[in-house]
């Protein structure tokens, strides 16, 4: 309603109202404003301390896991000629490999094919077999050139390990499709018969890109068919074994070890170690310490208080003397020190993790490493099942960070208190849209009623002023 007003007592009305309706608005604001940021700044932290907690929980229970202690690993001194990997049932020990050749896959080469650049074939079929087996028939259309021939082979066969593909020799113009599989093994030959209805006009009749079973090495074949390598098996000793897989990826002949062959060599043997996988183990623990540390340090944020200068209030953090922080983390301190009921590891210190004078931990690499390997059973047994060290941890974590938890309860009032701070704000604008409603009307009726009395005093002078007798004075 703020407009022109006063013009009958010459008060500035705006302004009064003004004054009177900050004077009602701003301590409610103020109020407001300080309990949204208070409130705001718990919720925040709240939930920065429900993150790292589920962060600490996430390593307990990866930790907290049987088949982490059971699983193995296979190390190849030698990764240039081999590689190895290890299920859960590989047996610990040591294996003196030699891998005296790898296992081949078969590749053929058509006979020559003349004036390639411009050589076509009549129509036909194709029939493409690997180890005996036909595979599915590859149609020819009529006057197809060779690069023709080879697409409609990776085409029809590319997605059952065949692949097509034309080597030319610009000095003679000469060309020859070859063909490649990827089954690898003695008898895995790669054969291509050709069968083609009666026709004329092209160069060549299809059955000239013909291969045959037993063919000989091209380099003996002259222009006609040949193999470029022969399907083979590998031929690698196992301490001493001899074997000969049809593949280089080697899964049968040590229990639950899988040997990748990669390079052959003659009288070289590559020492194979198969044992407890240790790093997992390790990898879990380093990322249960960083997770620990990381909760010490959001809560001594969380609850720090900072002195900025002589005068100035400190800074706090969102969860300065909040019994939460305090509750949770007594609960984790008192299970990191309880000793366990069995011989070997028997405390977190006898893995080499050690609690500092800021309350985070350390991790002794060495003292971890020997642990590891003297007492990895009992290192299981510390960790993990029902009574283990992770699961007790666990359950001092749960409570605050599990659905409808400590701190889920907590944040959800939090939210109740910001909502109502949001109501409170409506209110109030309400409750000064009527003050100030109501306060220009009363100030607007008195400059009204004050208009009317000037009127009325400046009648009154000029009736007496015309009176008989009447002397006006000057002042």
């Amino acid at each position: 309603m703020a407009g022109i007003s006063g013009i009958g007592s010459g008060i500035d009305i705006d302004s009064i109202v003004g004054a009177l309706v900050n004077a009602q608005k701003a301590p409610k604001e103020a109020q407001l404003a300080r309990l949204e940021k208070a409130t705001t700044s718990r919720f925040s932290a709240l939930g920065q301390l429900k993150g790292a907690l589920s962060e600490l929980q996430s390593s307990l229970k990866s930790l907290n896991d049987a088949s982490l202690f059971q699983k193995r690993s296979a190390t190849s001194a030698d990764t240039t000629r081999l590689t190895a990997t290890a299920t859960k049932d590989a047996a610990a020990g040591t294996y003196q490999v030699q891998v005296k050749s790898l296992a081949s896959s078969s590749k053929v080469a058509s006979a020559e094919i003349a004036g390639a650049s411009s050589a076509t074939f009549n129509a036909g079929q194709l029939t493409i077999s690997v180890g005996g087996e036909a595979l599915e028939a590859v149609d020819i259309t009529q006057d197809a050139k060779l690069e023709d021939v080879a697409a409609a082979i990776n085409t029809k066969l590319g997605s059952k390990g065949v692949g097509a593909t034309v080597v030319s020799d610009p000095d003679t113009g000469t060309a020859r499709l070859v063909l490649s599989s990827n089954k690898t093994g003695d008898g895995q030959a790669v054969t291509l018969q050709a069968s083609a209805p009666s026709a004329a006009g092209a160069t060549f009749e299809l059955e000239s890109l013909n291969v045959a079973a037993g063919v000989g090495s091209l380099s003996a074949a002259g222009a006609g068919a040949g193999f470029i390598t022969e399907a083979s098996n590998a031929e690698v000793e196992i301490d001493g074994i001899a074997l000969r897989p049809t593949s280089n990826s080697v899964s049968d002949a040590i229990s639950g070890v899988t040997l990748n062959l990669l390079k052959a060599e003659l009288g070289v043997t590559t020492k194979v170690t198969v044992a407890e996988d240790k790093s997992s183990v390790t990898a879990g623990l380093k990322k249960f310490v960083e997770s620990y540390n990381k909760l010490i340090s959001t809560s001594n944020e969380l609850t720090a208080v900072v002195q900025v200068g002589e005068g100035k209030a400190p800074v706090t953090g969102g969860l300065v003397g909040d019994s939460s922080v305090r509750s949770v983390l007594s609960g984790l301190r008192s299970e990191l020190v309880e000793y366990a009921d069995q011989d070997g590891i028997r405390v977190l210190a006898d893995l080499g993790i050690t609690t500092q004078k800021d309350g985070t931990l350390k991790i002794d690499d060495a003292k971890l490493s020997t642990a590891l390997s003297d007492n990895y059973d009992s290192v299981a047994s510390f960790l993990t099942g029902e009574s283990g060290l992770m699961a007790r941890l666990d359950s001092k974590v749960e409570g605050f960070v599990k659905s409808g938890g400590i701190l889920e309860q907590r944040m959800n009032g939090l939210q109740g208190t910001l909502k109502s701070v949001d109501e409170q704000r409506e209110d109030l604008t309400r409750r000064v849209e009527q003050l100030q409603t109501r306060l220009y009307a009363q100030y607007n009726a008195m400059d009204s009623l004050v208009s009317q009395l000037n009127q009325t005093s400046e009648r009154l002078t000029q009736s007496l002023a015309s009176l008989p007798g009447f002397v006006k004075k000057d002042k």
